[in-house]
């Protein structure tokens, strides 16, 4: 696996189990999480349908934020610089192990709602899955601005959408009470980080855990619907 190519996930059918995720492109942990899953998903012996959910980590953020991401953090957890530093390097070390390449020091920190009003964009053209690895790509591994709705604009052409509906959906905040549904949906599950995965409506799953974890759920899921289906013959 390379950088930024993600492990391809079974196409759903009417028998896939329903994967909802929840997270932000503004997310070191989901990035890793997705690879993670679509590691697990590549062993399992069944089919996925992956959706993915709006989830905004730091709202207030401007869309220009002035500084790099250790001013950002510093400033968001009162930590010092050379702590933000020592914790970026480390997360950085641990996404390239599943292949990605971070790189912080390029990363243009900003406010993520429109991404996720293009994500439900993409979505509703059968494109959120390709949209999603763009977008986390783009901001953690090439330092492109994903908060401006013309860079926006770009990265959806690069995916094969229409430019210029795409920047009409952005400027007109079409999707934007689906991003709020989504966020209030998250709160009324409980959902206080992110990534979150929530496997067939009823198992969740913290964290950017490790494939196997998400395996085993799968496996369980895909169990108790077969005992499930034996039990109704």
């Amino acid at each position: 696996m390379t950088a930024s190519t993600p492990v391809p996930v079974p196409s759903a059918t009417p028998d896939a189990v329903k994967i909802d995720v929840w997270s932000d492109i503004a997310c070191p942990w989901c990035f890793i999480g997705k690879r993670k899953f679509e590691a697990a998903a590549a062993q399992f012996d069944g089919a996925v349908e992956v959706e993915y959910h709006s989830f905004e980590l730091a709202p207030e953020t401007p869309v220009d934020f002035d500084g790099d991401e250790v001013d950002f953090l510093s400033g968001h957890k009162g930590l010092q610089a050379d702590q933000v530093a020592g914790m970026l390097a480390s997360v950085a070390e641990i996404a390239a192990r599943v292949g990605l390449d971070y790189d912080f020091g390029a990363l243009r920190h900003t406010n993520t709602v429109k991404a996720h009003e293009l994500l439900h964009h993409a979505k509703s053209l059968g494109r959120q899955l390709e949209m999603t690895e763009r977008l986390f790509a783009a901001y953690f591994e090439e330092g492109r601005h994903v908060g401006r709705v013309d860079d926006l604009a770009d990265l959806a052409a690069e995916i094969g959408l229409d430019r210029d509906d795409a920047l009409g959906a952005l400027e007109s905040g079409r999707h934007l009470a689906a991003v709020r549904d989504d966020q209030a949906r998250a709160q009324s599950l409980g959902i206080t980080g992110v990534p979150f995965f929530v496997l067939d409506g009823k198992y969740g799953i913290s964290g950017a855990q490790a494939p196997e974890a998400f395996l085993q759920a799968l496996e369980q899921v895909a169990a108790e619907r077969a005992t499930a289906t034996e039990s109704a013959r």
